[in-house]
């Protein structure tokens, strides 16, 4: 398995693993979420990235890593190929995207999610995220935020 920057053959596995992941846990996607599939090239552009993990040409897993405001990354999208044994892919792009915006000055690494996702939780707290409160998660299924500051 390699992790790689985005690359453009892999971007429909970016939105399909969150798809899958979002519909079958929550019922549908919600119009941040399709803001987010709408506007990867502006992420990108604006520093942002997406990571997979890779074997044989099949991504396994995706993560992107996208400027908020100041010195604050979110981490959003973690997601992975529901097919396939994913081998560790998850903590892995997530990883790299913290890694990346470490890299590119953030200060303080974000992430909203829902209380329960264990799997998902597990990584967070496993890299030294730590829960925050908020009075506005955003999404609807959105209860539980993290932060990691340096």
């Amino acid at each position: 398995m390699k992790i790689i920057p985005f690359e453009e053959r892999y971007r429909q596995d970016f939105i399909d693993f969150n798809t899958d992941w979002i519909v079958s846990n929550f019922g549908r996607l919600e119009e941040h979420d399709l803001e987010t599939f709408e506007t990867i090239d502006e992420t990108l552009q604006g520093g942002g990235m997406i990571f997979f993990a890779v074997e044989e040409d099949t991504a396994l897993a995706a993560c992107m890593a996208a400027p908020m405001e100041g010195t604050t990354w979110e981490i959003c999208k973690l997601g992975s190929n529901k097919n396939l044994p994913h081998k560790g892919a998850g903590s892995a792009v997530f990883r790299a995207c913290m890694d990346w915006a470490l890299d590119h000055g953030a200060q303080r690494l974000f992430i909203l999610s829902n209380s329960r996702l264990k799997p998902a939780l597990h990584i967070y707290e496993k890299f030294g995220f730590r829960e925050v409160r908020l009075d506005n998660y955003e999404y609807v299924r959105g209860d539980i935020a993290f932060e990691y500051t340096v």
